[in-house]
């Protein structure tokens, strides 16, 4: 006797149903999202493609380097450095510091007065101008040539006169070779002298009376010594004896040594520039300084009766 089994046939849990994706399954969208990833990636690597726009090697930035001057610990006191010290000084301090130290050592004295350049012309005359300023500015007002503006300015005075004399030696010959340039200081020079005041007391004019002396001995060794080296020629055409003959006159005639000296050694012109006469004169008429001034340089010269 066969027994049968009955099945039991249980229904579904109710509740909720949980919906499971597959991740291998494809479905519409992800296929569209897959799509446009490679499109992305398309556009990337046509953007970085070597025909469209080659890539250029990246280089570092190279920025200057700002130098920051951080401040010291060991601030302290200290004197300025030599070249700083001497940019602080004006002239009349560095002249004075630096004649001081020549005083002191006149080893250092010697190799200044070797090394420095001569002073020109121009140089000379705007020093003793200097002094003539001073000189003009110590006098009182209105009292001009009175013993009392003499004792205001004798300091002044002094000092100019010391600088005409020292300047005047300095451009003498043999110091000075050339015979414009010691003419053409010693012109500006008497200027000078014909500017200083004439003192009403006589005893205080023999200042004036001096510098005319050493100034007329200086014109005349200056033409004597251009005389030496044909020079007489420099003399004559320059002027410079029209020049010393105003000179004398503006002086009252106290130029006398170099118009004498002016006249002898001038005198191959054959006629004394001064009195009208003949010049005394020791010259060859036929050297060639005379032939060159009357014209006949080149000539035949006449030897004996013709």
């Amino acid at each position: 006797m066969m027994h049968t089994r009955k099945r039991i046939f249980r229904s579904p849990p109710t509740g909720p149903r949980v919906q499971f994706t597959d991740p291998f399954s494809v479905s519409p969208y992800n296929n569209m999202a897959s799509r446009k990833r490679k499109a992305d990636d398309d556009n990337d690597d046509m953007s970085v493609s070597p025909l469209s726009s080659p890539a250029l090697p990246s280089r570092p930035i190279v920025r200057p380097s700002k130098k920051i001057r951080q401040a010291n610990d060991d601030v302290a006191a200290r004197p300025l450095s030599l070249p700083r010290l001497l940019e602080t000084l004006t002239n009349d301090q560095l002249r004075t510091v630096l004649q001081t130290i020549c005083e002191r050592h006149p080893e250092i004295g010697h190799e200044v007065v070797t090394s420095a350049p001569r002073p020109t012309v121009a140089c000379a005359l705007d020093i003793l101008a200097g002094y003539r300023g001073k000189l003009h500015d110590a006098t009182p007002l209105g009292h001009t040539n009175s013993d009392y503006a003499y004792f205001r300015v004798k300091q002044q005075l002094a000092a100019l006169l010391d600088a005409i004399s020292d300047f005047t030696a300095q451009f003498l010959p043999p110091l000075e070779q050339q015979t414009n340039i010691s003419l053409q200081f010693l012109d500006g020079a008497t200027k000078v002298i014909h500017e200083l005041p004439d003192w009403e007391n006589q005893s205080h004019r023999h200042h004036k009376d001096v510098a005319y002396d050493e100034i007329s001995a200086a014109w005349a060794l200056v033409i004597t010594e251009a005389s030496k080296r044909g020079g007489g020629f420099i003399v004559h055409t320059g002027g410079w004896d029209q020049r010393l003959v105003k000179h004398n006159q503006q002086s009252g005639g106290k130029m006398g040594q170099a118009i004498n000296a002016l006249a002898v050694e001038v005198g191959w012109q054959g006629q004394n520039p001064f009195t009208d006469t003949p010049a005394p004169s020791g010259r060859d008429p036929n050297s060639i300084l005379n032939q060159l001034i009357n014209g006949t340089y080149g000539s035949p010269v006449r030897v004996g009766p013709w």
